[in-house]
């Protein structure tokens, strides 16, 4: 279970990269089956660029990019659209394993 937070192009601060460590945390703490966390803060024209790569041991790489003004704000839109996909592989395992029985 490992957590890796890269920056590019600009410099984060203490509390951005915090931020960013305490929702991949979250994220390994709701879904057990997560392997490995990529977070990558990107800066685009003028605009910042948060990314989640989780690699999860039932499906190849979720992944989720927001473009956003505050980089905080993007981290937390990122968050939740991989915890989105994430959640949507879960309940799909779970209604066809209640199915069968």
């Amino acid at each position: 279970m490992a957590i890796e937070i890269t920056a590019r192009h600009l410099r984060v601060s203490h509390e951005q990269q915090a931020f960013a460590r305490e929702r991949a945390e979250q994220l390994m703490a709701e879904f057990p089956k997560i392997e490995h966390v990529h977070v990558i803060l990107d800066m685009q024209r003028h605009q910042f660029c948060a990314e989640f790569v989780v690699q999860h041991k039932a499906l190849a790489k979720v992944e989720a990019k927001e473009n956003c003004d505050d980089l905080i704000a993007g981290i937390d839109l990122a968050y939740e659209k991989v915890e989105k996909q994430l959640r949507k592989h879960r309940d799909k395992v779970v209604d066809s394993h209640h199915q069968r029985a």
